[in-house]
């Protein structure tokens, strides 16, 4: 008889996000004379800019003459974009080989799919407040997860344990949920780490798009001695609006050997095995991303969202919440006033002025009492939301502290 993986039932019962949606659903069911106010999954809200559509539409002419036709795609991804993805990598002075570069349907699908690589014995660190999926995917494969903590001591950028040996670690720079971002120095320090043990560092390089402070990192490359233990998993979904179109990169340095074992050879027999490559279509929208049109029609979006996030930012330190992130990033992290937990402040600005977060529980232990708001709405929406905010949170008695940037 068959036996089904039975660490599905180490899991949750549902997913977070999927959690948000049920109770935002029978909210709006129950209610549906309230305009609500989405400010809680990072779905974006600006549609492709002219130069995507413009190379999807080509492409999609493309397949309709027998020259241009084009059937499977090379597993690695088309010549032309690999190249388009190391010159972008050569404006932050980091050289990466297109041999390096692995391009997937999304980073998703790749952070999964890259714990083929590893044994199911090595253990993972996860840093927390995390993204579900590091967590989720290990507990699948039946690895051992160790969860290392953050708070506003540290500003959610823990430093590397003394006292934890592992294998696997991921990190997330800016952060999500938190917003948070290592500089050189911080992650200097985890290159290292990873190094001294062996370990490969998974960098979850999401948000990249959003850094405007020169300190933080844009790519884990730029620090030394990360080609040796890093893997860096990139997407066009925030860079460029492909949440529905669904591309993202994978990086795996040549460099990266462990026990003699190649694993950027290890990751192209991969996939050999695992896909029959992205679709055509899809890669000729993402190399017009990389185009000098398509840069800075992208950034125009990037900007739309960032103000969205200063709107948010500014209505916290009107009413005197904690908060971190906003400023490299779309995501703001506040502390839950007056001692709330997440899913009860959830409930309670859901009530009282219909807008929608992440309770900071979906991330890990150490969210508990603290949520996370999303700039990537609509700006009219994300204005009026922000209003309704700062004049409920700032008639309420908070908690002590003054607001981060």
């Amino acid at each position: 008889m068959l036996t089904p993986n039975k660490q599905y039932q180490e899991l949750k019962d549902t997913y977070l996000f999927n959690t948000i949606y049920r109770k935002t659903d029978e909210y709006r069911q129950s209610h549906p004379d309230k305009k609500i106010y989405l400010m809680g999954v990072g779905d974006v809200s600006r549609p492709l800019c002219e130069a995507v559509i413009q190379a999807l539409h080509q492409a999609v002419e493309d397949q309709a003459t027998m020259q241009n036709f084009q059937g499977y795609m090379p597993e690695r991804g088309a010549a032309e974009l690999r190249e388009a993805i190391s010159a972008y990598y050569r404006r932050y002075h980091v050289a990466i080989s297109p041999n390096e570069i692995f391009i997937s349907s999304g980073a998703c699908d790749d952070l999964g799919d890259i714990l083929e690589l590893f044994a199911k014995d090595n253990t993972v660190l996860v840093l927390e407040p995390a993204y579900p999926e590091y967590v989720d995917t290990n507990i699948l494969a039946g690895r051992k997860v160790v969860h290392l903590n953050s708070g506003e001591e540290n500003g959610f950028l823990p430093a590397p344990p003394a006292d934890i040996t592992a294998d696997i670690i991921y990190i997330c720079s800016p952060n999500n949920p938190t917003g948070a971002a290592f500089d050189r120095e911080k992650l200097q320090a985890w290159v290292d780490y990873a190094n001294a043990q062996g370990a490969v560092i998974l960098f979850d390089a999401a948000y990249e798009v959003f850094i405007s402070d020169p300190s933080v990192p844009h790519s884990i490359y730029e620090i030394e001695g990360a080609d040796t233990c890093a893997i860096e998993i990139c997407s066009l979904s925030k860079m460029a609006g492909f949440t529905g179109t669904r591309l993202g990169y994978t990086v795996v340095p040549e460099a990266l050997i462990r026990m003699e074992m190649n694993l950027n050879t290890m990751w192209a027999r991969n996939r050999e095995t695992r896909t029959n490559g992205v679709s055509y279509i899809l890669q000729k929208g993402a190399a017009a991303v990389f185009t000098p049109e398509g840069y800075a029609q992208t950034r125009q979006d990037i900007q739309v969202y960032q103000k969205n996030a200063r709107m948010l930012m500014d209505a916290f330190d009107q009413a005197g919440i904690w908060y971190t992130g906003g400023k490299n990033s779309p995501y703001i992290w506040i502390k839950c006033p007056d001692g709330m937990g997440g899913w009860e402040f959830f409930d309670y600005l859901l009530q009282k002025i219909q807008v929608v977060g992440i309770p900071g529980e979906g991330f890990g232990a150490c969210g508990k009492g603290y949520f996370r708001f999303s700039a990537f709405g609509d700006p009219a929406d994300t204005e009026a939301a922000a209003g309704l905010l700062c004049k409920l949170l700032g008639k309420a008695e908070m908690a002590e502290g003054a607001s981060q940037k």
